[in-house]
């Protein structure tokens, strides 16, 4: 069963999936462990991690699918890749479906940003026409072919033309064949609403980013305004970013890491990450 055959099968569950969003592998090993059953990469937390600078599209269509590609090796559960627009028209959406399929993904975001794009939740985005972006999904859905890949088409409208031209965009780009819909970045629990009453038998995404433009909403509130999947996408990186801070602020200081509170233990990241795994397959191969 390929992974998106996986991830169809719990997107047929009644319950709303939560999925955190990853930036690299170990991120993804965490999650795994942790029992989500799927993740899904951030372009904003790629971007930072790898390139340490912000999600104003500087990623390359390469480098996206270089760390999307480790990411998916690295776990055995379902991965959902955000690839920004596609990288290019119409054309280039099909090289890069093409290569996400080979690289094993279950799902993929494809935005209807003009590239270069920005985060969803900064000022200042600009999107292609309609009919453009509703190409570049059929485009898309012909090039996973019998893949089973799960295609998410996101639509930016809502913070430069409105929400009532954000939800036209949906229905256009659910009838040219995407899977589920993400309108990013509504503004109001009546916004969600709006959006979940519109479409109501079309598998919807809503996307938390804490400190964002979206409410933050649990679960199970969004589960009950018809949401389908949830991300969190930043969660991760910004609670990273702050134990990383406070740590280094720490040695800086005191000049010891001695009494830092809250260190994972040396062997159980030794665990997380296979070391005991490596070492058995390295005593069967000793000459």
């Amino acid at each position: 069963m390929s992974s998106g055959q996986k991830l169809r099968q719990l997107l047929a569950r009644p319950e709303i999936i939560v999925i955190p969003g990853v930036y690299d592998c170990l991120s993804a090993k965490l999650a795994e462990q942790l029992g989500f059953e799927v993740v899904a990469t951030s372009g904003f937390g790629i971007a930072a991690s790898t390139l340490g600078l912000p999600d104003y599209g500087f990623l390359t269509a390469t480098e996206m699918l270089y760390s999307v590609g480790r990411i998916t090796q690295s776990v055995n559960i379902p991965l959902i890749a955000d690839l920004d627009t596609g990288y290019g028209n119409a054309l280039n959406v099909i090289r890069t479906i093409k290569d996400a399929v080979q690289l094993g993904v279950a799902g993929v975001l494809l935005e209807d940003q003009e590239w270069p794009k920005k985060c969803g939740h900064f000022e200042g985005k600009r999107v292609i026409s309609m009919a453009e972006h509703a190409g570049k999904i059929r485009a898309a859905v012909e090039a996973r072919g019998e893949s089973g890949l799960v295609i998410i088409a996101r639509t930016d409208a809502r913070g430069p033309l409105g929400l009532e031209e954000a939800i036209a965009r949906g229905r256009a780009y659910i009838a040219a064949g995407a899977d589920i819909l993400f309108v990013e970045a509504p503004q109001s629990i009546e916004e969600l609403e709006t959006i979940a009453a519109a479409f109501p038998d079309v598998p919807l995404v809503a996307n938390i980013v804490e400190g964002g433009k979206t409410p933050q909403l649990s679960a199970s509130q969004l589960q009950n305004l018809g949401f389908k999947i949830v991300f969190f996408p930043l969660t991760g990186l910004l609670a990273v970013t702050q134990v990383i801070s406070a740590c280094f602020r720490h040695l800086k200081e005191q000049g010891t890491t001695a009494n830092f509170p809250d260190l994972v233990n040396f062997k159980d990241f030794q665990e997380l990450v296979g070391v005991p795994k490596y070492l058995q397959i390295e005593q069967e191969f000793k000459s």
